[in-house]
């Protein structure tokens, strides 16, 4: 079964001093870099999605700020496959269906920022669109939230949308899916 590695929106605004900070993403950084590895040395492709608002004094990932840029510590090269994007579902307005579908793509493992909006939306297309969806727990991080003047915390709010995906994709930690 042809796999591609979906890294959703790891950029400099969901890190420390970024305009967005989450929590912990440094964590879920490292295993994103321990999938990317595998999948380097297995040949296997990797796409990396790239949030960009176009709106000047945008809240984050403005155009043209280092907040927008892709993190650092990221595997790209001159090669890499990048999808720019602009709305929480990565397949919306963009060429990641067609490029899956260059490349023969049947199952997706999903990685990456925030588990509450773009991991939420884009596993869900996944699913929808039919392809095998595997979504990588502890690759994902999210922050807290508030609603109705409560604060929900953000490892309630990872608990919550991961258990919600149970329904659109097999969840497995790093670990779990490297020893697969």
């Amino acid at each position: 079964m042809k796999k591609v590695l979906l890294i959703i929106d790891v950029q400099n605004d969901y890190f420390k001093h970024g305009k967005m900070e989450l929590h912990l993403p440094e964590k879920a950084l490292i295993k994103i870099n321990k999938l990317e590895d595998y999948f380097i040395k297995e040949n296997l492709p990797i796409i990396y999605i790239q949030h960009i608002k176009e709106q000047t004094n945008a809240d984050f990932f403005e155009r043209g700020t280092k907040g927008v840029l892709l993190h650092e510590k990221l595997k790209i090269d001159n090669s890499s496959i990048i999808v720019e994007k602009q709305f929480p579902n990565s397949f919306l307005k963009t060429n990641l269906k067609e490029t899956l579908e260059s490349l023969g793509i049947q199952q997706v493992i999903i990685t990456g920022m925030m588990t509450h909006m773009c991991i939420d939306s884009t596993t869900r297309a996944c699913k929808e669109y039919g392809y095998e969806t595997i979504l990588i727990s502890d690759a994902t991080a999210t922050k807290s939230l508030t609603f109705e003047n409560h604060i929900v915390n953000a490892e309630k709010v990872q608990y919550s949308f991961l258990s919600a995906l149970t329904n659109f994709a097999q969840i497995v930690t790093t670990n779990e899916y490297l020893n697969l």
